[in-house]
């Protein structure tokens, strides 16, 4: 299994950005996928995931109501749609995929590479 991440950027406070995630490998069905992010100097946290069942996604309250994860099966990709982006928002963000239903940092099997958002004042 393989994560490619793509999309990140400089953008303006306020602006957007969509990031992906391919998954390459037959198994993508049986993974939970997850965004997470590490800024400088701080401990990587959890952004966003989706279910693997249900195909529900939950949030971190700091992303909330301004981020969309989402998932397209047929591709095996999921996206990261960031809108209103702040500059607390500016990290490295990864994808992960986890052999569980929900991701969390201690179940992820696999990570992308990253991807550099940054959000200017």
């Amino acid at each position: 299994v393989q994560l490619q991440a793509s999309g990140g950027g400089l953008v303006q406070a306020g602006g957007s950005l969509r990031l992906s995630c391919a998954f390459s490998g037959p198994t993508f069905n049986t993974y939970a996928m997850g965004w997470f992010r590490q800024a400088p100097g701080k401990e990587r946290e959890r952004v966003a995931d989706i279910d693997r069942n249900s195909g529900k996604a939950y949030y971190a309250d700091s992303v909330k109501d301004r981020f969309t994860m989402s998932r397209d099966r047929t591709k095996s990709t999921v996206y990261l749609q960031m809108n209103s982006l702040k500059p607390e928002d500016t990290a490295i963000y990864y994808c992960a995929a986890a052999l569980a239903y929900r991701v969390s940092i201690d179940r992820v099997r696999y990570w992308g590479q990253g991807t550099l958002v940054t959000v200017s004042s």
